[in-house]
Parts: C-alpha cells; sequence; structure tokens
C-alpha cells in the first residue's frame, strides 16, 4: 500500500540588510526622479499654457 510520509517544509526569512538598502536606495532615486519631472513641468511647461 501507500507509504503517509509528513514533511515538514520550515521557510527561514533572512533578510539581507546590503539587499534591502540597495533596493530602498533604487527606489529612493525613483521617487526623486518622478519628483524632478514633476516639479519642471509645473514650473516650465505648465505657464506656457
Amino acid at each position: 500500500m501507500a507509504d503517509e510520509r509528513r514533511v515538514e517544509v520550515q521557510k527561514e526569512q533572512k533578510t539581507d540588510r546590503g539587499l534591502v538598502g540597495a533596493t530602498f536606495i533604487k527606489y529612493a532615486a525613483y521617487i526623486i526622479i518622478f519628483i524632478g519631472i514633476l516639479w519642471f513641468l509645473i514650473n516650465y511647461i505648465l505657464p506656457m499654457f
């Protein structure tokens, strides 16, 4: 007959601080670039209309 096997899977959460920091810097740069583009549009493009 069929054997029943119980397998426990444990996931270890490893947070690599270097990876977290690099991801934070990347998204912070995206936000700064986005704000810079918005600032440019508001200050230079919109007054033309």
